[in-house]
């Protein structure tokens, strides 16, 4: 459970719920979030970008309702991303950019810095606010598509990967066309609908990164998208699957 690592949200829904279930956004807890004003990701924002706010435990202390069992239902909450800092960076002993700067960007070899935001308390932002290059992302979607290997060395557990872009048996309910519509969902990644194994790392404003491991092939997108362009991210796809289909290894029959 999370107050394993965050004692100080032992009393909290979101403290009671495994570390799995918060990757595969499945905690239960009320949040709703619809990317438009007065939401409860803007509620949370205003306390985490606040110079004087709360702070990332005070402000998750806020929602504590739980509306489902947990690891029962898919339901995109940017809350869950912000208590996955919290534990990573009370395991740790580290702030979650530290972390990332030791374990990946540094045995990359990454060619530019990157930045993550923090709130008042120091905490990084981990829902949102990570900036890098193009090239650097695309770096990092190539390390994903070998399953964790980078020039050699293995950089993240190959099975976690695997893990983390697959659905498990009995987890149905994360599978494409049910996490929603269109995508299943990982550990907090998005999963491509198919028959071969693909995933997509997806910013708010059109930022993402598309990758194939089956052919290696990775697809970077930064953008600022006002919140009605292509809401069904229909112009990215197409290109995508039009790219895979050219240049892709070929799909089973």
């Amino acid at each position: 459970m999370a107050d394993v690592y965050v004692p100080e949200l032992a009393d909290n829904p979101y403290g009671q719920t495994s570390i799995r279930d918060l990757l595969h956004m499945s905690s239960g807890v009320h949040f709703f979030e619809d990317s438009n004003p007065g939401d409860d990701r803007d509620r949370l924002g205003r306390d985490l970008f606040n110079p004087h706010g709360l702070g990332a435990v005070d402000a998750v202390k806020h929602f504590d309702k739980r509306d489902r069992p947990p690891g029962t239902h898919f339901s995109y909450a940017s809350i869950e991303t912000e208590v996955l800092g919290l534990v990573l960076s009370h395991a740790t002993h580290m702030s979650v950019a530290q972390y990332a700067s030791e374990r990946i960007w540094k045995k990359m070899g990454m060619e530019s810095d990157g930045s993550w935001g923090r709130d008042a308390s120091g905490q990084n932002i981990t829902y949102c606010c990570v900036s890098a290059t193009l090239r650097d992302w695309a770096r990092l979607g190539m390390m994903l598509a070998n399953d964790g290997r980078w020039n050699g060395q293995q950089i993240v557990p190959r099975e976690w990967v695997l893990q983390a872009t697959s659905v498990a048996t009995g987890d149905g309910f994360l599978a494409p066309g049910n996490a929603n519509p269109i995508f299943g969902y990982g550990y907090q990644v998005w999963i491509l609908p198919g028959e071969r194994r693909m995933f997509a790392l997806q910013g708010m404003d059109g930022q993402r990164i598309i990758v194939d491991p089956g052919s290696k092939l990775v697809l970077v997108q930064t953008a600022v998208w006002t919140s009605d362009h292509d809401p069904g991210m229909r112009e990215i796809y197409a290109l995508w699957y039009a790219l895979d289909a050219q240049y892709g290894a070929p799909w089973p029959h």
